[in-house]
């Protein structure tokens, strides 16, 4: 039985999704900066995929079980999810601060498991808390107010790349490339630092903000009752494994809306990891003229440096310009990321009356082909400022993406179990994630020739897939409309 919500003004709505804005700033640097890193460290495209196998795999197996965990947990003091994501925040915090420091590919992979880890442990209690407070008519719009954080963090994260590489950033000193007091060339550069401390200053304080100025809901007394039996009577044993029985059950219980979303995220976010990972090489190559040919040089005048040979003073200006170029694609790519989440920012709370217009599926399947449009123009862009042309159809898709499938799950899921039905959720997101770690660095090694652009050209094919597999959702509850 559902207990009826209150209608919460909009300051209210605004303080519970605060703190989104600190968990996407640091989404935003794994969006961006995570793979820059990698490829700053020694790693090459084939690399990629399977590097952010962390993703996937701490998200299929957090945030389910956090979710389900969290459906089944009270305390007077805390609540029911707000120590969930203060935890997770927390410890992002600490792995952002630590990220810029990483001393080899190695060190920077660990820490990319523990960052995602901390973030899945905060993400899926917090969706299913905003769908804990509010009525089903403010659904659509907690979630679009979420959206709004959610690009305005990813859009700061992304942007402060940007100017701090304009401001920051020192050219490397001719000749010194494997000079004694000189950096490697391979070292991150100081300027990236900045980005994650602010990100980890963010993640804390805009958490606790929202645990602050919103309270939970507390159970009904039958609720309460049978959380305070189920922990007198269950051993250890029968606890541990509980949460996975009860993902069990709910997948075989799930709505018709969920399976069938499940096949437009299969391609969604197969799609969006593909362009996270291949965005910076894409520009590198399209934009700066770096090719794979170029970049193979470079490593192996690297490897040489790293050995102590003497290198050509004309291998050495060509190592310093290829750094400073990826430097640049990557402040070029914080620009573009942070002008997509600018528009998902500008546009998330525009789309609520829209979807009431217009229906919530057919606002998700137009926005799912305009991201397809956006991906597949861009490799043929060669300004850097007519770029973002296709991200302001990519910020409105995000929005979209980010907003309306959790409003229409919501909307279909019993009460009891919107924890462990946000987690499966997020499952459907990892599981393509996970697929495409596994299986891209042989589709780009053996049928895209290695080619970064070829890559972002596979992602937009894939968006339109999936713009056409929306069009398969009902949500009945649309006034009549499908």
């Amino acid at each position: 039985m559902k207990i009826r919500k209150p209608e919460l003004s909009f300051w209210q709505i605004w303080n519970m999704n605060v703190g989104f804005f600190g968990i996407q700033f640091s989404f935003g640097l794994q969006q961006t900066a995570i793979n820059p890193i990698f490829s700053f460290l020694g790693a090459h495209h084939e690399e990629l995929p399977l590097l952010n196998l962390a993703g996937p795999v701490t998200g299929l197996l957090i945030q389910p079980l956090i979710g389900a965990i969290s459906d089944k947990t009270w305390s007077p003091r805390w609540g029911r999810r707000k120590p969930f994501f203060l935890i997770g925040a927390i410890a992002a915090s600490l792995c952002l601060f630590a990220f810029p420091f990483s001393p080899s590919l190695w060190f920077a992979v660990g820490l990319l498991w523990i960052l995602d880890a901390a973030n899945n442990t905060a993400m899926e209690p917090y969706r299913a808390f905003i769908g804990d407070k509010l009525p089903d008519n403010q659904l659509t719009y907690g979630f679009q107010m979420q959206s709004l954080f959610v690009g305005a963090g990813i859009t700061l994260a992304n942007f402060s790349l940007f100017l701090f590489q304009d401001w920051f950033s020192v050219p490397i000193e001719s000749g010194s490339l494997c000079g004694t007091d000189a950096e490697m060339v391979t070292a991150i550069p100081k300027w990236v630092y900045y980005s994650f401390f602010l990100g980890a200053i963010a993640s804390v304080t805009t958490i606790l903000w929202s645990v602050w100025k919103t309270p939970e809901i507390p159970p009904s007394d039958e609720e309460l009752a049978i959380i305070q039996e189920r922990k007198s009577q269950k051993s250890g044993v029968k606890k541990l494994f509980e949460p996975i029985i009860e993902i069990l059950h709910a997948v075989g219980d799930m709505p018709k809306l969920m399976w069938n979303l499940s096949a437009v995220y299969l391609f969604q976010w197969y799609a969006l990891f593909v362009y996270w990972q291949f965005i910076t090489p894409m520009l590198r190559t399209s934009l700066f003229g770096i090719s794979n040919d170029d970049t193979e040089k470079f490593d192996t005048i690297m490897e040489a440096c790293k050995t102590g040979a003497e290198i050509s003073p004309g291998d050495v200006s060509f190592a310093e310009n290829i750094q400073l170029l990826s430097e640049q694609a990557l402040a070029q790519t914080g620009l573009m990321n942070g002008t997509y989440n600018m528009v998902t920012m500008l546009v998330a709370l525009i789309l609520v009356p829209i979807a009431r217009k217009y229906t919530s599926k057919l606002v998700y399947v137009f926005s799912l082909i305009l991201t397809g449009i956006a991906m597949l123009s861009m490799p043929f862009i060669k300004d850097q400022y007519v770029l973002l042309v296709p991200m302001i159809l990519f910020g409105i898709g995000w929005a979209a993406m980010m907003g309306i499938p959790y409003a229409m799950v919501s909307k279909v899921i019993p009460e009891e179990r919107r924890g462990v039905y946000m987690g499966i959720v997020n499952m459907m997101i990892v599981i393509p994630m996970l697929i495409q770690t596994i299986s891209f660095g042989f589709i780009i090694k053996y049928g895209l020739n290695n080619n970064a652009i070829n890559a972002i050209i596979f992602a937009g094919v894939f968006f339109i897939i999936a713009g056409v597999l929306a069009t398969r959702l009902k949500v009945a509850s649309e006034k009549g409309k499908v």
